[in-house]
């Protein structure tokens, strides 16, 4: 049965990305919202890792927030960049080694359901968040690869809209990977090197991509 909380925080994570993809500087907020919702969603579900990264989001609503109004950037005008076999070695190693270290502290010292593998996704999502703020291709595949198998743990877990919502957040993974590829394509071919592609990943409430 889906509660209300859970009604109201996919609900706030859909016009946050929407909004995103407008390139909008009220989508912040919104997301910020969202983050709130899933903190206390993933908290009421003992999803602990996940909970803990909505605080990691929020730091980059606020910052994203405060970076539009200050007029600094656009958001998501991007170049895109090839991932080196040393970068993706080194997000796997990142990943693993947090997955580890987070897995072992939330079974020993919390009641968190699933600890292990809800570090993974925690560790992992983070390793594609810092590929995409780095414009690296790559990220679109890891956040495809993590929004998946979180789909099968909120089923688990029987968070029936939020599994909608990850589905939904691989569709426009697959998407962003089309468009950075086209973008890469035309960098290397001697035409326009930015694209406006929208970082949708930023907005959503575990990771990505969506």
């Amino acid at each position: 049965m889906m509660s209300p909380l859970e009604i109201a925080a996919v609900l706030t994570s859909v016009i946050g990305i929407w909004l995103t993809t407008r390139r909008k500087l009220s989508s912040w907020p919104v997301i910020l919202v969202s983050c709130v919702l899933y903190a206390l969603v993933f908290r009421r579900e003992k999803l602990y890792s996940d909970m803990l990264l909505q605080f990691v989001y929020m730091a980059f609503a606020i910052y994203g927030w405060w970076h539009w109004w200050r007029g600094v950037k656009e958001e998501g005008i991007v170049r895109v960049e090839r991932l080196s076999a040393r970068g993706i070695a080194a997000g796997v190693v990142v990943g693993a080694a947090g997955s580890f270290v987070l897995g072992f502290l939330m079974a020993r010292y919390t009641d968190a359901a699933l600890p292990h593998i809800d570090a993974a996704l925690t560790s992992f999502s983070l390793v594609a968040q810092w590929w995409s703020t780095r414009k690296h291709i790559a990220n679109w595949w890891l956040w495809i690869v993590v929004d998946a198998l979180e789909i099968g743990v909120f089923l688990y877990k029987r968070l029936y809209l939020t599994s909608v919502l990850f589905a939904f957040l691989i569709f426009l993974a697959v998407l962003g990977l089309r468009a950075w590829h086209k973008a890469l394509r035309e960098q290397e071919s001697g035409g326009q090197g930015p694209i406006v592609v929208p970082n949708s990943n930023l907005a959503a409430p575990e990771s990505n991509p969506g």
